[in-house]
């Protein structure tokens, strides 16, 4: 008998400790029958008849769980879906603006060498361009005569042989 008090007094100071805190705890609404205070006070002076009393009559349901019906009804669901969403469209600017990032780089360059670098062939721009004129093909590169130009010193050809003075006296 002796040790069936020894085990049982250290449970029941155990469940009374956790009664009296839950007590104390849960919500206001979830207590039936008595004020909190009145429950504390029964669950301490009548530990064993206030404990089950507690458990039983005292300590109220929970309330129901509310589960969504469907998918698009839990919120937690929709939001896993915006965020996976916004993850997409955070990864698609990102890359966008990698791209416009390598695009700037290659622009600076570009205005930094205005040469654009070695030509087709491997060779390095020229300082004096003579060698740019030689190597090129026909149209690239150089200019082409303009024939809507006229020449000054074609009128002094044409036309009747004129004098130094301009006078427009023929030789003869």
């Amino acid at each position: 008998m002796l040790r069936l008090l020894l085990i049982a007094i250290p449970i029941l100071v155990v469940v009374t400790i956790y009664a009296v805190v839950d007590c104390a705890m849960i919500a206001k609404g979830r207590i039936r029958g008595l004020s909190r205070p009145a429950w504390i006070v029964l669950i301490l002076i009548l530990p064993l008849i206030g404990l089950v009393l507690w458990f039983v009559i005292g300590r109220g349901p929970a309330g129901p769980v509310v589960r969504p019906a469907s998918p698009d009804d839990d919120p937690l669901f929709l939001s896993d879906l915006d965020r996976a969403d916004q993850d997409e469209r955070i990864r698609e600017l990102e890359e966008q603006l990698l791209a416009i990032d390598e695009e700037e780089r290659r622009d600076a360059t570009r205005r930094q060498d205005p040469s654009g670098g070695p030509d087709a062939a491997g060779r390095a721009p020229s300082s004096d361009g003579a060698a740019d004129a030689a190597d090129a093909t026909p149209g690239e590169g150089v200019p082409e005569p303009n024939d809507d130009v006229e020449d000054p010193s074609a009128d002094r050809r044409s036309g009747p042989e004129r004098d130094d003075d301009g006078t427009g006296s023929a030789r003869g």
